[in-house]
């Protein structure tokens, strides 16, 4: 078991940590603005006057993404059917209105595939570091598993992770029931367990599941969408590890 520390908090006596992907490793407000603008624009050419109410719904504003914004941090099943909803408002049927929105957000990511969003600084650097601290790693975010484990490949991050989990069906963030899956998938509790993010969803999930913490990482200074996190960083360089004689070479 391994202490880490961020600022002045220490969280003892932890086996793994999870991160979030969109926000907290991956730089990734360009791809979900332009995902969301390409998705309006299908959409407001099959029903015009419905793009603008959409943009707004996904949190788009101009050239700006809520990072507390539907696009931000929903599952892909709860965009497709947040858009619907604005859809079946034109006076179509539930079906159609949810078959409009999901093949909009298909075409949209297909245009935009060759896209990358840059990992975040440092996350090479911390994965090395806390895996050969025998810390157990995993990912578990509210965008796909396909998306996540296309995420792994790309940056090469799967020799250092032993979890790339999303949310396909079923519950989303921030259901506890998603940390303790998690956690059970790499053999751990989740009271041994930390959790990394950048949104209140992956705090309250966390805090529901009673994990060992919470840290919150911003980027950016803005405190507001951590709320609820036991310490908040603005660089994952900012995770350190103390028990140094639990250290291995790498």
């Amino acid at each position: 078991m391994v202490t880490i520390k961020c600022k002045d908090i220490s969280f003892s006596d932890i086996q793994a940590i999870l991160f979030d992907k969109n926000g907290t490793l991956e730089d990734s407000e360009t791809y979900l603005r332009s995902l969301g603008q390409k998705a309006a624009r299908i959409i407001d050419a099959q029903i015009p006057g419905i793009g603008e109410p959409l943009l707004m719904a996904y949190g788009i504003n101009g050239d700006k993404l809520d990072p507390a914004g539907l696009m931000s941090v929903a599952s892909r099943k709860e965009t497709e059917v947040a858009a619907a909803a604005y859809i079946a408002e034109t006076g179509r049927n539930w079906f159609e209105s949810l078959t409009i929105a999901r093949q909009a957000l298909a075409e949209a990511d297909q245009y935009l595939s060759s896209s990358l969003s840059p990992l975040f600084p440092g996350v090479l650097d911390v994965f090395r570091t806390l895996s050969s601290a025998g810390l157990k790693l995993g990912i578990l975010s509210a965008a796909t598993t396909r998306d996540v484990q296309q995420f792994v490949m790309t940056h090469h991050l799967r020799d250092y992770l032993q979890l790339e989990m999303g949310v396909d069906e079923g519950p989303s963030k921030p259901d506890a029931i998603l940390f303790f899956q998690a956690c059970q998938a790499l053999g751990v509790q989740a009271g041994a367990t930390l959790m990394v993010g950048d949104s209140i969803g992956d705090m309250q999930m966390a805090r529901n599941a009673k994990a060992a913490g919470t840290i919150g990482i911003t980027w950016n200074d803005n405190l507001d969408h951590v709320q609820g996190a036991d310490v908040v960083i603005n660089q994952l360089s900012e995770i350190q590890i103390v028990d140094a004689s639990l250290y291995r070479a790498f």
